[in-house]
């Protein structure tokens, strides 16, 4: 009988591939669910199984499977790894999404799953954490902190329970990395979870997965059950989130897991100190836990190897937007923003010019193309005013509105601020305010400063990453698009 492969991922649903996977099997052919590869241009894909290896078509209607079973269909691609797309890609976290069964424990034990896992477990804790911090692996995340230090911190500190958390609680606008990880090789992130455990001295974790995620939560719950026998003693839970996107802030985060409302929680003490339950906890994201498997499995320096600067190992960069060849790209840090968008994203979708490329979310920083050159390096976006966080690219062509941009971060973060802090909850709002006056034209020199002078405030007095992070897209839609405020003076921070 013919086999085929189909993706079951969110994006490859939406847009079409259970009524092509349904039609197929109606043809008589088997099929195998896989992930997304991660390109979305050509989903649905359907590749076909020979004795020469994969065959894959796409995009491919329900109506078009008669082509694709007979080999004349009109989007033939071959062999799919072989594209541009993910021929120049270094997937060390992704390498079976796409490939695999998700829930398949021998298809994950077959292309190098577990190998980690007892690796891990033959060795102290100690000398655990000690590869994942020779490793170089950062937090995916915001600020890029150290993974190993942060263990570190966990296995010294004193409890009778600890416990590893997961935050996939993805809402950065333009991200979906997560979320194709848990749909596409979940686990990749339970075995993860299983060596942190280990390393630090926990027996329970969760898997904290925004309410939005319907397919990552069911594959994730029926993965954590096939794999439990395996990652014993280790326990693992899934927690649905509760829809608001400060959860994905870690403390938030876990008053939420406990019950509460997800509110911000003062720092100190630190989760790996007193975290879940008052308990030491280890909290990292989808991406960094699913790093570890491969790092456990060849080694600190062969994920040190990749990499520029202190930036080490890959990152799975996600472009979004107005893009052409929109989807998931993993490569190792270093590679500049102009390669990312025109060369692996192909330009806009609409053929207009490029204008400007938002990194990291609603709170990252808007580059202009003038500084495609930028590495992509946690120091290089810090020192020109941005930040990579989970590593979403969304583009905007020549057609946008920068002051309106500016004004939809103010918006975003008064309508997602926990309230706790001033300069968040009040910030935001009058944030929103001065850019109303800007855009009627209300005495813009002076508004332009006000509204300097208020994401000054917020940066630097707002308890958490909402408040601080929302100037970034403010300040570089100010710094780099002044034309759009209508203002004299744009240039410069207020003192």
């Amino acid at each position: 009988m013919m086999r085929a492969f189909v993706s079951r991922d969110m994006a490859s649903v939406g847009l079409g591939a259970d009524e092509v996977a349904a039609a197929l099997i109606a043809a008589g052919v088997e099929v195998v669910r896989t992930g997304s590869r991660g390109l979305f241009r050509i989903e649905p894909l359907v590749e076909i199984e020979t004795p020469d290896g994969r065959v894959g078509c796409g995009p491919v209607a329900a109506d078009e499977v008669a082509a694709v079973i007979d080999g004349t269909h009109r989007n033939r691609i071959g062999d799919v790894a072989k594209l541009p797309f993910f021929a120049s890609q270094q997937r060390f976290t992704f390498a079976r999404c796409g490939i695999v069964d998700p829930l398949s424990l021998a298809d994950y034990a077959a292309h190098g799953g577990w190998i980690g896992l007892d690796r891990a477990r033959r060795a102290p804790p100690a000398e655990v954490v000690a590869m994942v911090r020779e490793s170089g692996l950062r937090g995916r995340g915001g600020a890029g902190f150290s993974t190993g230090i942060k263990w570190q911190t966990a296995l010294d500190a004193p409890g009778d329970a600890k416990f590893i958390v997961c935050n996939a609680d993805e809402g950065d606008s333009g991200t979906f990395a997560d979320r194709m990880l848990m749909e596409g090789d979940p686990f990749c992130l339970i075995e993860g979870m299983a060596i942190a455990g280990h390393a630090v001295g926990a027996a329970r974790g969760y898997v904290y997965i925004r309410s939005e995620y319907p397919f990552a939560i069911e594959t994730m719950r029926a993965a954590i059950a096939l794999a439990a026998e395996r990652i014993a003693p280790f326990a693992l839970e899934v927690r649905v989130g509760a829809g608001a996107y400060v959860c994905g802030e870690e403390t938030a985060l876990l008053d939420s897991i406990e019950g509460k409302r997800g509110q911000v929680r003062a720092k100190p003490p630190l989760p790996a100190i007193a975290g879940l339950f008052g308990k030491p906890t280890v909290i990292n994201n989808v991406l960094t836990l699913a790093a570890v498997p491969f790092i456990l499995a060849n080694g600190a320096e062969a994920y040190a190897a990749i990499g520029f600067g202190r930036s080490r190992g890959t990152m799975p960069v996600q472009l979004a937007g107005n893009v052409r060849n929109g989807g998931l790209y993993e490569i190792g840090f270093g590679v500049t923003l102009g390669e990312l968008v025109d060369d692996v994203g192909g330009g806009t979708e609409s053929g207009r010019p490029v204008r400007a490329v938002q990194v990291g979310g609603p709170l990252g920083a808007y580059f202009p193309a003038s500084m495609f050159d930028l590495p992509f390096d946690y120091e290089a976006f810090a020192a020109a005013g941005g930040l990579i966080g989970h590593a979403g690219v969304t583009v905007f062509d020549d057609g946008v509105d920068m002051m309106r941009m500016a004004r939809f971060a103010m918006e975003f973060c008064a309508a997602e601020s926990c309230g706790k802090c001033t300069p968040c909850r009040i910030g935001s709002t009058r944030g929103v305010e001065t850019l109303d006056r800007i855009i009627a034209g209300d005495r813009p020199d002076e508004n332009v400063a006000l509204l300097r002078d208020l994401c000054d405030t917020m940066r630097h007095g707002s308890l958490c990453a909402l408040g601080g992070f929302t100037p970034f897209p403010v300040l570089s839609a100010l710094d780099h698009f002044g034309e759009d405020f209508g203002a004299a003076d744009i240039a410069g921070p207020v003192e």
